[in-house]
């Protein structure tokens, strides 16, 4: 160190340079890291904020499509009541009862629907039948509320249910007489599960807190709940706080009372509705990935900082070996960089190997153990239970394996989303009438869309039916109309054209992804605010939309075009700016064939008292999972089915080939091996003829499938699958291979 620091010999005035390089290795990394530190924490925040944003803006469009479903719920209900007094309500009550639930089977978020009396008193419910006659309502808030003012709807805050029991908020709106006096309310309950179990699926939710609340700070769903959760915030809450600044949304950083934490928050209001969502992140959070971030950096910043400290002694210790110095500082660094790239892209080759890695077949699997366990465990430990210590058991344990169950049921439907926008979910293809089809969906745009927007309907006589999946066409208009209302804020025309047409080969040439034929035209028109010619061409790429913020995920297009292309036919745009948009759709003419494969074969009506099994009846059950094999035989053999298991292909020839009875063979379509499901099939009904296969997959691939549709000669069971399913489904196969045979 004295050569370092001493004065230079005579003869060394060329160390110089060295010594302020030695000086210059630590303070200037120094330097640099700590304004690189500063710039990444700023960086972190302004991401964190983008996060946020993104969030938020998800949060809210989800938030605002549940609250319109809610909004054609009332509108429906006062058509469906209108005209009707109370005494008439409650003489045909069970009539519409029956209405009022099955429209709320069809929406998970919804609870029940009420018609409530001018008296407070219920006059019929979804879920209840009959209602008490003693039970009285004047006392919620939901009922008082259009008592004291005029209020069109009304969110209440969260209460538990009298009648039925469980925690809910309602949606109420007034119902008039003709000549405006309040005639009692129309509410809608809503189960915050359901919000809280969509916020816990978000990205990144466990490092987030989000909420729904109204705008005086009630809380109507939380995610994570806390476990003193207060019911309504006080005006000084962090939330409160950035909703009084800035009414219509925005974020804010500072300490929330309730868990007295520093966090960014994002908030934005509902659209036409007192409500906010709320979504935040602790700032504890972001300063940990920020020094996970810089610790990285410092596990190569500070061995090449020290490599080049010792480097410089070496250099000023030993000038004659500089050269030799200067080789092993270029070798360190070409040896740093080249672990830098392996570590790349080794890290770029494992994120494509998860995402590519047969994700829907395997998590179906999961399901269907997870899902059948669960309904196991319902049949077999709380059902039959008598006792009164039994009956509380089961109580308590009813409504987990409820939500478990519903969980279930949700990831079913995210993964057959992910299967249908990337075009390998399996259509169901009907013979469809697009005038009956339009005209049967009209009144429910109409209540969508709203009084502002006018909707016509110009429908060509002696139009075609087409063969095509009914609901994935419904889909497909509900999501055209709606990017209709959305260019159209201030009301317009939205026109549903039908017609027969002939692409010829020009129009092939001038286009090229369609083959000529005839089709059956399908047009949507409005006469909104039109899409710019630039970006005309991008708006069916996925996840691009010309909407702000918060108002589109870019995915309607996307999937509507994933749609039309899976059943062979052809979409075209055209748009200029302030003079509306036009989408057509081409399907393609029904055939002769498919004419035939249309028509409704009759099949057995299988009762649930029949659903058991015949004696010495026999399946063989051939699947790879065994959590999947063994669920599928405790529930067959709980049906009094006798059962043979085979893992894979191989194992099952070699059970055909030893005899013994068979009645049906149940298989999955992905099978280990060389040998899949439907060549197992093959190979097995060439020797036993007539017998009757059922498959089942999470994943359909190309087995049993042809250009997405199912072949006409599979039965299928798609997991997840309940024993209900499966003992419907099997028993309903050899109950029509016994009439065959007959």
């Amino acid at each position: 160190m004295t050569a370092l620091f001493g004065p230079p010999s005579p003869a060394g005035r060329s160390e110089i340079p060295l010594r302020v390089l030695i000086v210059a290795s630590l303070v200037i990394p120094a330097l640099i890291f700590a304004i690189a530190s500063w710039l990444a924490y700023r960086a972190h925040f302004e991401d964190a904020r983008d996060r946020l944003n993104r969030t938020i803006g998800l949060v809210q469009e989800h938030a605002v499509k549940v609250f319109d479903t809610f909004e054609i719920s009332e509108r429906y209900m006062e058509l469906l009541f209108e005209g009707h007094d109370d005494e008439d309500i409650r003489a045909h009550e069970g009539e519409f009862s029956k209405k009022l639930s099955a429209l709320a089977q069809s929406m998970p978020q919804v609870r029940d629907l009420w018609v409530i009396g001018a008296d407070g008193r219920p006059l019929v419910s979804g879920a209840i039948y009959p209602l008490p006659r003693d039970l009285d309502l004047s006392d919620r808030d939901y009922f008082k509320a259009h008592l004291t003012g005029d209020v069109r709807t009304y969110i209440s805050m969260p209460i538990e249910g009298r009648a039925v029991g469980g925690r809910f908020f309602g949606i109420s709106r007034k119902r008039p007489l003709k000549d405006g006096r309040f005639d009692g309310v129309f509410l809608i309950s809503i189960a915050p599960d359901y919000f809280t179990q969509f916020y816990g699926q978000l990205p990144g939710a466990e490092m987030t807190i989000t909420a729904l609340v109204r705008t005086d700070g009630t809380i109507l769903a939380r995610y994570p709940s806390l476990p003193r959760m207060p019911a309504q915030v006080s005006r000084n809450t962090l939330a409160l706080r950035g909703i009084t600044e800035h009414p219509e949304g925005g974020i804010i950083q500072g300490f929330s009372p309730i868990d007295h934490q520093e966090r960014l928050l994002a908030f934005r209001r509902l659209p036409r509705y007192d409500a906010y969502v709320v979504t935040g992140i602790g700032t504890a959070a972001i300063k940990a990935e920020w020094l996970r971030a810089m610790s990285q950096h410092l596990i190569f910043g500070i061995p090449a900082t020290l490599t080049m400290f010792v480097l410089s002694l070496m250099a000023l210790s030993y000038t004659r070996r500089e050269a030799a110095a200067d080789a092993k500082l270029r070798e360190e660094s070409a040896r740093r960089h080249s672990t830098e790239l392996a570590l790349q892209q080794a890290q770029k080759m494992e994120a494509v190997g998860q995402l590519t890695g047969g994700v829907a077949h395997d998590f179906n699997n999961l399901l269907t153990i997870i899902g059948g366990n669960l309904d196991t465990i319902r049949r077999r430990l709380l059902e039959p239970l008598q006792s009164d210590e039994a009956r509380k058991l089961a109580s308590s344990l009813a409504q987990p394996l409820e939500r478990a169950q519903f969980g279930t049921q949700s990831a079913t439907q995210l993964t057959h989303r992910l299967l249908a926008f990337s075009r390998r979910q399996p259509l169901r293809p009907e013979r469809v009438d697009l005038n009956s089809l339009v005209a049967g969906i009209s009144d429910l745009l109409r209540r969508t869309l709203g009084e502002e927007i006018n909707i016509e309907t110009v429908l060509a006589g002696g139009l075609w039916p087409t063969f095509v999946d009914r609901n994935q066409v419904e889909n497909a208009i509900l999501n055209l109309a709606i990017n209709a209302r959305d260019a159209m804020p201030g009301g317009g025309r939205l026109t549903i054209e039908t017609a027969n047409v002939y692409l010829d080969e020009a129009y092939v040439q001038r286009f090229g992804d369609v083959a000529a034929g005839q089709y059956v035209m399908l047009s949507v028109t409005d006469s909104g605010s039109g899409i710019p010619s630039d970006i005309l061409e991008k708006v069916f790429e996925p996840f691009f939309t010309t909407k702000g913020t918060g108002q589109g995920s870019g995915l309607g297009l996307a999937m509507v075009h994933g749609f039309v292309k899976q059943s062979g036919g052809h979409v075209r745009i055209y748009s200029e700016v302030g003079e509306g948009t036009t989408v057509k759709i081409y399907l393609p003419r029904m055939t002769a064939t498919e004419e035939t494969a249309a028509a409704p074969a009759a099949k057995p009506v299988v009762r649930a008292a029949a659903l058991g099994a015949r004696p010495g009846e026999t399946i063989l059950v051939v699947e790879d999972s065994d959590g999947v094999r063994e669920y599928a035989t405790s529930v067959l053999e709980e049906l009094g089915y006798a059962v043979l298991a085979a893992s894979n292909a191989e194992e099952a020839l070699a059970v055909v080939a030893h005899g013994g009875r068979i009645d049906l063979l149940f298989t999955d379509v992905v099978l280990p091996g060389s040998i899949n499901g439907r060549e197992l099939a093959t190979k097995i009904v060439s020797r036993r003829r007539h017998l009757p296969v059922l498959f089942t997959t999470g994943y359909t691939r190309n087995a049993i499938i042809h250009h997405g549709r199912l072949d006409a000669d599979v039965n299928l069971l798609g997991k997840p699958y309940t024993q209900q399913d499966l003992a419907r489904k099997v028993r309903e196969l050899l109950d029509a291979a016994a009439g065959r045979q007959e």
